[in-house]
Parts: C-alpha cells; sequence; structure tokens
C-alpha cells in the first residue's frame, strides 16, 4: 500500500480503519510464565495472516542462570545458528554456534534479573525454512544471533525452554508484522 501523506484534508473513517489495518507490529497473543516451569509452549500464534513475528520475552525470575532456548512446533532437528557476543567488562568474545540443533540453543537471556528476549521469526507459518533473530543482552554482555530452522514444514507455535533449572513468571508477547 502507498503511503498517503495528509495536508489539510479531513481524515476520514474509511482512510483511518485502511491505516490501522495495514499498521507495522499487530498484537497476537501473550503468554503468561507459570511457577517453575521447564517448558513453556506457545501454541496458535502463527497463521497466514502474518509471514513475520516479533517475540518478546520479560521479567520472570530463573532457578538458575542460563539462556532462553526455542523450538518450533514439535521440531526437533534442523536448527542453525551463530551468536556474537562481546562482554561488557573485558570486550572478550563470546561467540558460538549451532548446527543441526533439537533447538535453537541461546535466543535470549535467562539470569538473576530476569528473562530477556526480542525474537523475529521469518516464515514459521510458511513450509519453507524459518529465518530468526534476535538480539539480548546480560548484565555482563551483549549477544546478536541469526539463525535458520531447516525443515520446510508450516508452524503454528514455538515453545522457550530454559537451558538450566526453571523459570518462575514473565510474559511473553507475539506480535505480527503487517507488510503491505
Amino acid at each position: 500500500m502507498a503511503v498517503k501523506t495528509f495536508t489539510t484534508e479531513t481524515l476520514t473513517s474509511a482512510d483511518t480503519n485502511t491505516y490501522l489495518a495495514n499498521s507495522g507490529l499487530v498484537y497476537v497473543t501473550s503468554a503468561t510464565i507459570g511457577s517453575a516451569v521447564s517448558t513453556v509452549p506457545v501454541t496458535n500464534c502463527f497463521s497466514a495472516t502474518f509471514d513475520a513475528y516479533k517475540i518478546v520475552v520479560t521479567n520472570g525470575t530463573p532457578s538458575a542462570n542460563g539462556f532462553i532456548r526455542m523450538t518450533l512446533g514439535s521440531s526437533v532437528t534442523g536448527y542453525y545458528q551463530a551468536r556474537n557476543g562481546l562482554d561488557y567488562a573485558t570486550g572478550g568474545r563470546s561467540d558460538g554456534t549451532d548446527n543441526n540443533t533439537a533447538s535453537w540453543t541461546a535466543v535470549g537471556s535467562a539470569v538473576t534479573n530476569g528473562l530477556a528476549a526480542e525474537i523475529t521469526l521469518i516464515n514459521p507459518f510458511l513450509a519453507k525454512y524459518t529465518l530468526t533473530m534476535s538480539a539480548y543482552s546480560s548484565s555482563s554482555g551483549g549477544v546478536n544471533v541469526t539463525g535458520v530452522h531447516q525443515v520446510a514444514s508450516s508452524m503454528t507455535g514455538f515453545t522457550i525452554l530454559p537451558t538450566a533449572g526453571t523459570w518462575t513468571g514473565g510474559t511473553i508477547v507475539v506480535y505480527g508484522y503487517r507488510l503491505g
């Protein structure tokens, strides 16, 4: 849809509805993380309505420091990832990779200050490879992540899991990207 520049004309209801319907991020669903859980499934959040999604994970308390892992649907194969990190104090690198693993092993941070992730997924509902990009930080450093799920299947949901311990509390919010 072409961008309309408004000047001195009256903004009609039709214009307002059109531009609201074609806005950027659109809320899809949210989930609250329970008490002492080791998996958090979010189901029926991907559909033909959107090709790209933003997932935000906040708050919560992990029982042990670690990372937020992620799987799509019930798939436990075909996850590839590259992580490029930097320690704030020393400037040291904290890079890592996944090579055909059972999940993306680090899409976010799970440390004593809480859970933190901002994850973008492209094509999870299409029967194509799903791409991911995320960034997260903790008290010690920041990490940029890219990855691909090399399974060409339509997924309708995802699961986040701790790399260590359990989680209590926190929120997961899923947004769809309007691309038109």
